[in-house]
């Protein structure tokens, strides 16, 4: 599976700088997800690989940090860009005469850059604040990796800043980006009723439908992580349900984004 989400996105990566007729707002945004995708899960799962093979299941406090601010930065890029290509079809289907001149090449650069840099910035608060804390000199993470949230529990009993900066940073950081694609795709569907053809109402929404299929797969799997966890109370049911977004979303993301785009269909072909 591993190897399928790093090959499957490679791919999204070498179509869309190959090909010219997909350098676009749209599928720069692919790329760029594509790579964060790859980045995101291999913060996790080679590790995870070794544990297995080697039967061992030992990680540095200086490791263990680093994975940790690393899932962070790369799960909240998967947050920004997903707002920011809802946004891209906000303009492509309700201004597309304007679509050109509004999201323009330097438009998009600032948007990732400015996704890397809240993304970067919330995950140095978040490791900051863990390196704040006192452990035991041995300790167990009930997880296949350094969740933030696991961590917390296993440090002293004085977390309560650490718990509202989570909760904080959720709301701002997830919470944001998942209504600003809800707002996105109500104005979408408001533009789209308007329209008087069924032909015409088809054509707008095609375009969506591999964004919402990812958009839906990303947030229902990583809320299900955590309503799941709430309810149980496991942290082996937590940490099995964690495989669904941190392995298999990103490994579906490419064969969502290729069967349903004809272009990137065309361009695979060609490769």
């Amino acid at each position: 599976m591993y190897l399928i989400t790093v090959f499957g996105n490679l791919l999204i990566l070498l179509a869309v700088s190959s090909d010219s007729h997909l350098h676009t707002p749209m599928y720069f945004f692919l790329a760029n997800l594509s790579f964060v995708d790859i980045c995101f899960t291999s913060t996790t799962v080679p590790k995870m690989l070794w544990n297995m093979q080697t039967q061992t299941k030992v990680i540095t406090y200086e490791d263990c940090i680093t994975q940790m601010n690393f899932f962070i930065t790369f799960a909240g890029m998967d947050d920004f860009l997903l707002n920011v290509m809802a946004n891209d079809r906000f303009v492509a289907i309700c201004h597309l005469l304007n679509y050109i001149v509004i999201m323009n090449s330097w438009l998009c650069g600032l948007l990732v850059l400015v996704s890397w840099i809240l993304s970067a910035l919330h995950s140095l608060l978040e490791s900051l604040m863990v390196l704040q804390l006192s452990f035991c000199t041995v300790w167990e993470i009930p997880h296949f990796f350094c969740e933030l949230n696991p961590m917390i529990q296993l440090a002293s009993p004085d977390t309560f800043l650490n718990n509202m900066v989570v909760y904080f940073g959720a709301m701002l950081l997830a919470g944001g980006p998942f209504f600003g694609i809800l707002y996105s795709y109500y104005k979408i569907i408001s533009f789209i009723r308007g329209i008087s053809s069924a032909q015409g109402k088809y054509k707008a929404f095609s375009t969506c439908v591999s964004h919402l299929s990812v958009v839906s797969l990303f947030y229902c799997t990583s809320l299900g992580v955590y309503l799941s966890s709430a309810a149980i109370q496991s942290s082996h049911s937590s940490a099995t349900a964690s495989v669904m977004y941190t392995v298999v979303t990103p490994m579906l993301n490419p064969f969502i984004y290729s069967l349903r785009s004809k272009d990137i269909s065309s361009s695979d072909e060609i490769l």
